[in-house]
């Protein structure tokens, strides 16, 4: 949620940096929101300051013996007047608010302009995509080749966008899961979190999803919702908290399932492992004090890139424009994974800073030397399993349909160091 003081001193400069994210927010009716909010909490202070003056005064006079009749009337009449501007300004609170909650975050200054994908500035490449002496396959037909991948079974039991994995395939998978934890844990220091992967309302507002997004959720009937991501129950662990300066920064890894709707169509991208319903990730969270935000942002960036350079797999870092930035991002980066068999390179992770938008909403704050202030939070992808299982199964593919499994997995594996040929485990 943006700071509704900046929304009020400073409209022109909160309405110029949402056009830069393709947003137009209606400021009018938001000024004219805050000017009855601003009329009524007036009016309301100055009837109360009448009402504390009466009172003294019919304490004096009864004190003399005199009568307080008159005042005593305008007292009751005070009070009525008091409940109807209460009345009114409820309502007008929760309009303000329902307001604020559909305002995506502002864009940091360093965010560079642009509509969409192709105006993402690429910051670095890392490592050299391989030119093989054969014609790459994509995931789907080496999986299905291999029969350690059934999108059929999946299709059968669940319907478009799901999938099976077999054997060898499915031990991978939780041979990435176990590589990321362990080195976020035992390398980077964040603490791992075992989480609900259920969520009420509130902490879906609380990360931004609600209630905006609400058509991209799986809600069930009793007002619960499958998590989309590790970052709404990980995140929301400090809503509601004043945190000391020493229990800051706060680092957690989570590795969980996540479900989305992903209504939109995606062309190729409705067929195997890239955009499902029902993924998993290992995400990264941190909660720090604003100063430290935008470095933790390289930092935690670094962290997920680690995983990417262990599994030595080819990718790049961009930079998302103002118009590519998720809702309540201030300012991501996002890393893009070579993908022989499609050519091109795919994102495999989103790593965002999202200031004190998040914080906003689930009230959570901090105390440093003055005041109590909103934290900073920040999330990332560390990686996305299932993305990055096509990138290993593309990359390490070989003339014969065999996949060559990362070295930094063999210690995961059991022995296994490839997927087909004579070691293949098969279905």
């Amino acid at each position: 949620m943006l700071d509704p003081t900046l929304i009020r001193r400073q409209p022109e400069r909160v309405q110029s940096a949402l056009q830069r994210r393709g947003s137009a927010p209606d400021m009018a009716a938001l000024k004219q929101l805050a000017g009855q909010r601003g009329r009524l909490i007036q009016e309301a202070d100055q009837l109360r300051n009448r009402r504390r003056v009466l009172s003294e005064s019919i304490g004096q006079a009864r004190r003399r013996g005199e009568s307080a009749a008159a005042a005593q009337s305008e007292v009751g009449a005070l009070k009525q007047q008091l409940e109807t501007l209460a009345t009114q300004l409820e309502r007008v609170e929760a309009d303000w608010h329902a307001q604020l909650l559909q305002l995506p975050n502002l864009p940091h200054a360093s965010v560079p302009d642009g509509a969409d994908s192709n105006d993402n500035p690429e910051l670095r490449r890392v490592g050299t995509p391989s030119q093989p002496d054969f014609e790459p396959k994509d995931h789907v037909a080496l999986g299905e080749a291999l029969q350690l991948l059934d999108l059929d079974a999946a299709a059968r039991l669940s319907g478009a966008r799901f999938a099976v994995l077999r054997g060898a395939l499915a031990r991978l998978h939780r041979a990435l899961i176990q590589f990321m934890l362990d080195l976020h844990t035992e390398t980077h220091g964040y603490q791992e979190l075992n989480v609900p992967h259920l969520v009420g309302a509130a902490a879906m507002q609380g990360t931004g999803q609600l209630p905006r997004f609400r058509d991209d959720l799986y809600a069930c009937d009793d007002e619960l919702f499958l998590i989309p991501t590790a970052e709404v129950p990980v995140t929301n662990l400090v809503a509601g908290s004043l945190l000391e300066a020493t229990q800051l920064p706060l680092r957690y890894v989570c590795h969980t399932p996540c479900y989305r709707r992903e209504a939109g169509g995606y062309g190729r991208d409705t067929r195997g492992l890239i955009r499902v319903h029902q993924f998993e990730k290992v995400e990264l969270v941190q909660i720090v004090c604003p100063e430290d935000s935008y470095a933790t942002l390289e930092q935690l960036t670094d962290h997920a890139e680690e995983v990417l350079k262990r599994l030595r797999l080819p990718y790049r870092v961009v930079e998302l424009c103002a118009g590519e930035l998720g809702f309540s991002a201030a300012k991501t980066y996002d890393l893009e994974v070579w993908m022989p068999g499609q050519g091109c390179y795919r994102e495999v992770s989103s790593c965002s800073n999202f200031e004190s938008f998040q914080a906003r909403r689930m009230q959570a704050r901090w105390r440093g030397t003055g005041q109590p202030e909103p934290v900073h939070t920040l999330n990332g992808s560390g990686v996305a399993i299932g993305r990055a299982l096509v990138a290993v199964m593309e990359n390490g593919q070989q003339a014969d349909g065999s996949i060559q499994v990362p070295e930094v997995l063999h210690p995961y594996m059991g022995g296994l160091t490839q997927l087909g040929g004579a070691q293949n485990e098969g279905g």
